[in-house]
């Protein structure tokens, strides 16, 4: 009995398994009546002969699966229906969709009315949901009716056969989204309505929103208007709407649409909306990916200058409109895909630019030959997909003034820029084109201002033979490996701009830079030059502003006479070949705010007047060879912000104080600096007290958390890191590496809350990691390597991200990321005593003890093994009697 109903209950969970993989067989009856309702008044808005041809499928046989009928399609999980599709019917004339017979689907995702060739749906209506009924109150002429709903549309219904006299309708609402509403109808004649037999209907437009679940809405192809969009905005789920082919004009409601912010593909093509694209409306649904508006009259191009703010849109479709303005600017969006050859039919367009988006595909310039009246044409694919393709012996009708083809993969300057004569900006950068420089634009267009090719493959540089009004020029990153041209300064002597930077340029640097006396940006960095400064350019080039001269071979002394660039701003001199002094000619610049002069070979003492240089904010003199002490004039210096003299050979205290108001990085790592560290200005005094050299010293100030970034690394620093460093807010980055610190760290660190590197490895700090600083959100690097810290790493937030190289040379260190337990009792942390010398003793003492205590104990245990009689024992007195046996033949 009992393994039949083992049995029993086996085979009915194998029943329910199979009918729950199977799915139901059949939609649900409530939804199967339903659609059979449709059916039903889908025939009474057919036209009668055609009445037996709708939907044949749908039939009252309750052996029929709804499921299986036309256009459906169900659930296989709940058998409720998930899609419907029915089109093409032919419809009466100015037939409407009654909503309210979908209201039983509320698992449908996609609903489908799209219509044929024959006559199709004109509108939209709910005689359940669509009206909100309110009654009147009724004095002598008056009709009142008081409601606390907001009222866009009113319609006054009489009922039975009853007749009224002239009356004055008065609406008091209460609502803030409706103002009050006065109607005076004629006088009707007849006795006066019943307050009973009136009622005021307003239309509601919720019907879409009890389909919860609804993606896809598809009502193309029909005769829908306007009027239909209240509904529209009910459908806040929807993801794909397509309204394409309908009867909808005028001005685009975008308004209309501000609820669905779900919405990724909206088609409105082929309608007859027109005036101007209303693109800051549209940029509220955020969402938005696809938008066609395609097949319009929309003509009004004014909205189409600048970015839909904060879309993500990608594909979008204006094409076949009567755009007759001037402008159409889409750059910098997320449009993708390939150019349209249909932007050559916007014949009226002057302003083309679809710049800084991510367009693919292979686009021919010969698709714009009828825009005879563009002037600007702009083009770039962030993404570097996008190939511009044009036939040598194409010739435009157009002539630009501005052009910008930048990351198109073009690998020529296209060809017919030879038959341009107007240009003023040119912009081929981020390209693949090789060759000559493009010498003949400038000849050619006498108007040219702006010229960037930078980032291309260029090989030779070429001035034009007479000289130009250029102002812009940006070459770098390019393939040019000879003399840069001695007359460039003849020939170009308007420049404002000048970047040459990253190239191969060789020799000396031209004297006739001299006469660009304009020039406020020079890039010369990154090259090959060598020799000294030319005189004439020192002197000459008196608008200079940034000097960028980094990264090549000059030689000679740094300014020993005052160079005539008195505005300039920043000089970049570094890793170049430099001798000698620091040159007193820099004295003069007293604009300057930012110097570098590091990587060279400079010799001498830092100037104590180079701390006076009242502009300077940063100051760079890191790798080079200069010694003696620090000018304290530098740390009175209020505006520097940034100052680095690492790898020198600077001796000596750091000075007392600093007195910067802003925020402060020092590097003076690797030098000979002992004594006093610095004294900086908190808001509060706070006193550090620092040991160097066996001595305390100590700096008390206010500025303490200003500090951005402090480099103290590989120097001769020793005694304990102050507790007081944790008062460093604004601190990024902080290194005592490579010093001889002893002590604990401190807890007091975790109040770094902005640092982002700490390393303090290769010194001698002792004790624990304080657990505190798993508080440090931002520490990206952590570095304590070749200490003698002990006990158990931390754990959680960023210390789980830290490799064993953070904490390799620590061996009594246990956790993860070392593959040291700590649970097996043998990690156990030294002892702190009053000295070194103490700790060391009491070390010694603690191991003599172990050592005889794991002696005694070996003995004791052999002893006692020895006391059995077991084979290894007589085996043992067997070889303890054969030694002693040998040792007397020995004697």
């Amino acid at each position: 009995m009992e393994g039949t109903m083992c049995l029993f209950h086996n085979l009915i969970w194998v029943i329910l398994l199979m009918g729950h993989l199977h799915g139901y067989e059949s939609c649900i009856e409530k939804e199967r009546n339903a659609l059979l309702e449709l059916k039903k008044y889908l025939i009474s808005q057919s036209i009668e002969e055609e009445s037996n041809s709708v939907l044949p499928t749908w039939t009252n046989d309750t052996k029929s699966d709804c499921c299986l009928w036309e256009g459906l399609k169900c659930s296989r999980i709940s058998g409720r229906v998930t899609e419907i599709a029915f089109g093409g019917l032919n419809l009466k004339e100015n037939t409407l969709l009654n909503l309210s017979l979908l209201h039983p689907f509320e698992d449908v995702r996609s609903f489908n009315l799209s219509g044929g060739a024959l006559s199709k749906f004109n509108g939209l209506f709910d005689d359940v949901e669509g009206t909100l009924r309110f009654p009147f109150y009724h004095f002598s002429q008056f009709l009142i009716l008081e409601t606390w709903k907001c009222l866009e549309h009113l319609r006054i219904r009489f009922f039975d056969d009853f007749t009224v006299y002239g009356f004055t309708l008065i609406v008091v609402c209460h609502a803030a989204c409706c103002s009050h509403i006065i109607t005076r109808a004629g006088s009707f004649g007849g006795q006066p309505v019943r307050p009973s037999r009136v009622q005021a209907r307003v239309p509601r437009y919720n019907s879409f929103r009890r389909l919860t679940n609804l993606k896809i809405l598809d009502l193309s192809s029909n005769k829908f208007n306007n009027s239909i969009f209240p509904f529209l905005n009910a459908a806040t789920t929807l993801t794909n709407l397509f309204l394409r082919s309908n009867n909808m004009g005028g001005s685009l409601p975008a308004k209309d649409f501000r609820d669905l912010t779900n919405l990724e593909l909206l088609d409105l093509s082929r309608n007859r909306f027109n005036g101007s694209i209303p693109l800051q409306e549209l940029s509220e649904m955020r969402k938005l990916k696809a938008l066609d508006l395609s097949r319009n009259e929309f003509s009004d191009s004014t909205e189409l200058k600048g970015k839909f703010p904060q879309m993500n849109i990608q594909e979008l479709d204006l094409s076949h409109n009567k755009l007759v303005g001037q402008v159409l600017d889409l750059s910098s969006n997320q449009l993708t895909g390939k150019l349209p050859p249909s932007l050559g039919s916007l014949k009226s367009l002057e302003y083309l630019s679809l710049f800084d988006n991510d367009f693919e595909g292979v686009f021919s310039l010969g698709s714009l030959t009828n825009l005879s009246k563009l002037r600007v044409l702009k083009l770039c694919s962030k993404s570097n997909s996008l190939q511009l393709v044009s036939d040598s012996s194409w010739k435009p009708k157009f002539q630009l003034d501005v052009i910008a083809l930048r990351s198109c993969n073009l690998n020529k300057v296209p060809q017919f820029l030879m038959h341009q004569k107007e240009l003023r900006h040119v912009d081929l950068s981020d390209n693949n084109i090789s060759g000559n420089f493009p010498s003949w634009l400038l000849e050619n267009n006498t108007k040219l201002k702006v010229l960037l090719l930078q980032n291309n493959s260029f090989t030779s540089f070429q001035v034009p033979k007479s000289p130009h009004h250029l102002l812009f020029m940006d070459v770098s990153v390019n393939k040019f490996n000879h003399l840069l041209p001695e007359n460039i300064g003849w020939i170009l002597p308007h420049l404002r701009y000048m970047n040459i930077s990253n190239n191969g340029f060789q020799g000396t640097l031209p004297s006739s830079l001299g006469n660009m006396k304009n020039t406020e940006y020079m890039d010369l960095s990154r090259n090959s030059f060598h020799g000294e400064l030319p005189r004439s350019f020192l002197n000459g080039c008196d608008s200079m502003a940034i000097l960028k001269l980094s990264h090549n071979k000059l030689s000679g002394e740094i300014f020993q006479e005052p160079p005539n660039f008195t505005n300039i701003l920043g000089l970049f001199m570094d890793n170049n070949l430099f001798t000698g002094k620091i040159g007193q000619g820099l004295q003069s610049l007293r604009n300057l705010s930012l110097l570098d002069i590091s990587n060279n070979n400079l010799t001498g003492v830092v100037p104590s007047w180079i701390g006076e240089l009242p502009s300077l904010t940063a100051l760079l003199i890191a790798n080079n060879l200069l010694e003696g002490n620090i000018p304290t004039s530098l740390f009175n210096n209020s505006n520097l912000q940034l100052l680095d003299l690492s790898t020198n050979n600077l001796s000596g205290g750091i000075p007392p104080q600093h007195n910067s108001q802003n925020g402060v990085v020092l590097l003076l790592q690797d030098n000979h600096l002992s004594g006093e560290i610095m004294d900086y200005k908190a808001s509060t005094q706070t006193k550090i007290e620092f040991a160097t050299k066996y001595r305390y010293d100590s700096y008390m100030g206010k500025n303490l958390k200003l500090l951005y970034g402090l480099d103290l690394s590989e120097n001769e620093l020793s005694g304990e890191i102050p507790a007081e460093f944790g008062k460093l807010m604004e601190l990024r980055a902080f290194n005592l590496s490579h010093n001889n610190l002893s002590g604990a760290i401190p807890e007091s660190f975790s109040g770094m809350k902005n640092v982002e590197s700490l390393d303090i490895s290769f010194n001698r700090l002792q004790g624990r990691i304080p657990q505190e600083l798993t508080q440090l959100s931002t520490l990206s690097v952590f570095k304590v390597s070749y200490n003698n810290l002990s006990g158990a790493i931390p754990q959680g937030r960023q210390f789980n991200t830290f490799d064993t190289q953070s904490f390799v040379g620590n061996n009594l260190l246990c956790g993860q990321p070392t593959s040291r337990s700590c649970n097996s009792g043998t990690f156990q942390e030294p002892d702190s005593g009053e000295d070194d010398d103490d700790e060391s003793a009491i070390d010694m003492e603690s191991f003599y003890w172990s050592f005889g205590a794991v002696y005694v104990t070996i003995l004791v245990g052999l002893f006692a093994s020895l006391s059995f009689n077991s084979p290894w024992s007589r085996f043992w007195f067997h070889m303890i009697d054969a030694f002693i046996n040998k040792v007397k033949n020995l004697l």
